[in-house]
């Protein structure tokens, strides 16, 4: 299974695709980020989302995609731009026939770290040595997006596993 990634923000919208190899090997196909210049509209910004997200899965073809819940903001206004960005990172996904599962942060990093409060330091360390890198993804939010598609692919795998066991 393939998953991409995506930790939506409205400076830096993270991504990352990692699959899950048939001898159980976790593997990072690309990541990085979409810097978001705030000089530029709302709109354009969204539009600039839609188009790159578009073309990393046209160009990776995941099978899913996976994006964080949205548990806080600072303030109605931060929240609102937060949700377009979900929104757009739905629409694209939505746009070529994929799923789209959403995880809280702390099931994220249950999944990646074992443990629902850890700091995000731990979670790029995880990342890094659970798909074999040789040095932290950079920006944190491509880890970020990274540790998103690991959760996926751990809750799918175990999934799998339950449903083979119950037929």
């Amino acid at each position: 299974m393939r998953v991409l990634g995506i930790d939506c923000g409205t400076e830096y919208t993270g991504y990352g695709v990692a699959e899950l190899a048939h001898d159980g090997k976790l593997i990072c196909l690309t990541c990085g980020a979409i810097k978001l210049s705030t000089r530029e509209s709302m709109s354009s910004r969204l539009a600039k989302i839609f188009d790159q997200l578009g073309a990393i899965i046209t160009e990776h073809h995941p099978d899913r995609v996976a994006i964080e819940d949205v548990f806080y903001a600072l303030n109605v206004k931060s929240a609102l731009k937060l949700g377009q960005v979900r929104g757009v990172a739905m629409l694209v996904a939505a746009s070529a026939g994929l799923e789209v599962a959403e995880y809280s942060p702390l099931s994220i990093k249950c999944a990646v770290v074992g443990y629902g409060r850890a700091e995000k330091q731990q979670v790029q360390h995880m990342v890094t040595r659970l798909l074999n890198l040789a040095e932290i993804p950079e920006p944190p939010d491509a880890a970020d997006a990274l540790a998103i598609a690991i959760c996926h692919l751990h809750t799918a795998a175990t999934l799998e596993r339950q449903h083979a066991s119950a037929s």
